[in-house]
């Protein structure tokens, strides 16, 4: 069987296909004998032929069969995202480093596309334009970015080690008497919700609205669901702003309203949103991710009593082979343009799938330089991640706290039994089941439920100062 990360891949089923040797009829094969003027929308080109559908269970199951087939249109190749939406996604890492650092020929402002899709198709909220860092451009982009990166530095790197300690302790002494638990519900997915739930200022007894809330935008089953989810979330919100105009603390919400760049409370809310929604299933899919690989692999299982491999080493491993997201950075052309072989037409949604750019010329292993930092997970250019190691300090002290307390965890079902969340966008476990042995409040030695690290809410301000007007 060819190896789905080589060229030359047979199509998955459901792909278009040549009758005559199995390559994609698409725009590659369109443009092999010289570009032709843009002449309409670049999926005409495979009219009639069903397009690779990235919200289907089995490319979940198994996506680089279908990058690898996806390919062979070249640098870009079109995809369906949701019923009848569809975008071109770029496969290829010097394509999508180019396109994410040209501003000229690429905006982040969604507003003309949303015009072209219904407004209820199942991506819209995370495409649908909203006044935040994520979709604007220029000086507008800069303006709020800078208020999220200015806020983040005032946030010590000991001080959110301690919270997130503080968070996986209380998460733990949920689960440690019983011996079995689903990592992902129970811990990756509560862990950075409850952070920026403390992050954000409001007391801990706030997490587990803010959790119920988000969790029900995720799974909600039904629009009424869905709709009561994001009832509750803004009700979260507005809760979050009311306190913190009433009342200064030392918090990203104090920090986000008191920056010079002088956002309104309209604005604050938005870049509260964003920082929120784009940071909650990114890490929480990075700590799941990152368990999976440890506790499947007898590598990292002899971590956990002192091995070679370390935490850092799985999260090297997720970010290069099985981002938390698999694709996303939407983008559309502010003109026609010829990229890479490829005509976009003006305002077409463009999607960078980081692990197929990543993965380009294969898996990377850890000793193939996983270590460089060169990975397109954390995007870049002006939209890249504004608070990347905020992020690995997180997941990993997250995933570090749970080993250490659970130390012969392990998985309770095979590995090649763990599913996949079905989603254009993300890579998510649909659970992560595992076991150990039970701890108890009352067992000697230290416990979760008695060494926690630090208060939530430190006594003293993490700090007071105004933020600057640097440039983030």
């Amino acid at each position: 069987m060819t190896s789905p990360y080589e060229p030359g891949a047979t199509p998955p089923p459901g792909c278009p296909a040549h009758a005559q040797g199995g390559v994609a009829a698409g725009p590659a094969d369109a443009l092999a004998q010289g570009a032709p003027a843009p002449g309409g929308h670049p999926l005409d080109q495979v009219e009639g032929h069903s397009l690779v559908r990235l919200y289907d269970p089995e490319f979940a199951a198994d996506p680089h069969r279908y990058y690898a087939y996806l390919r062979q249109y070249g640098a870009l190749a079109p995809v369906e995202i949701a019923t009848g939406v569809t975008a071109m996604l770029v496969t290829d890492y010097r394509a999508a480093l180019e396109l994410l650092n040209d501003e000229a020929t690429w905006s982040k402002d969604s507003r003309a596309w949303m015009e072209t899709v219904p407004p209820d198709t199942a991506v819209m909220p995370m495409l649908g334009w909203r006044p935040n860092a994520l979709f604007n451009d220029g000086d507008v982009h800069r303006r709020y970015r800078q208020v999220i990166t200015d806020s983040f530095r005032l946030v010590e790197p000991q001080e959110l080690r301690a919270r997130v300690r503080k968070t996986a302790d209380s998460l733990i002494q949920k689960f440690g008497a019983t011996g079995e638990v689903d990592l992902m519900s129970a811990y990756a997915q509560q862990l950075p919700l409850l952070m920026f739930n403390n992050l954000f200022g409001m007391p801990d007894e706030y997490g587990d609205q803010l959790v119920a809330a988000i969790g029900g935008l995720m799974d909600g089953a039904t629009p009424e669901e869905a709709a009561a989810a994001d009832a509750a979330f803004s009700a979260y919100i507005m809760e979050l702003v009311g306190r913190k105009k009433a009342q200064r603390g030392a918090d990203l919400t104090s920090w986000f309203l008191d920056h010079p760049n002088g956002l309104s409370d309209e604005e604050v809310v938005a870049q509260i949103v964003v920082t929120m929604a784009a940071g909650n299933e990114p890490l929480a899919n990075l700590i799941a991710n990152a368990l999976s690989r440890m506790l499947s692999d007898d590598r990292y299982y002899s971590t956990l009593s002192g091995g070679a491999l370390t935490v850092q080493d799985a999260i090297n491993q997720v970010l290069w082979n099985d981002p938390p997201m698999g694709q996303y950075s939407a983008h559309y052309a502010r003109r026609d343009v010829f990229f890479h072989g490829t005509w976009v037409r003006k305002g077409q949604l463009v999607l960078v799938s980081y692990a197929a750019a990543n993965t380009q010329f294969g898996e990377v292993s850890l000793d193939s330089g996983s270590g460089s930092g060169a990975h397109l997970t954390w995007a870049s250019g002006p939209h890249a991640c504004p608070v990347p190691r905020h992020a690995l300090v997180i997941a990993t002290t997250a995933i570090e706290r749970l080993t250490a307390w659970l130390s012969d965890i392990e998985l309770a079902v095979p590995v090649e039994e763990l599913s996949w969340r079905p989603g254009a966008f993300q890579r998510a476990l649909t659970a992560l089941p595992a076991r150990f042995t039970p701890i108890t409040p009352d067992q000697a030695g230290a416990t979760p439920w008695d060494n926690s690290s630090s208060p939530s809410t430190p006594p003293d301000p993490t700090s007071t100062r105004r933020p600057s007007a640097s440039v983030g």
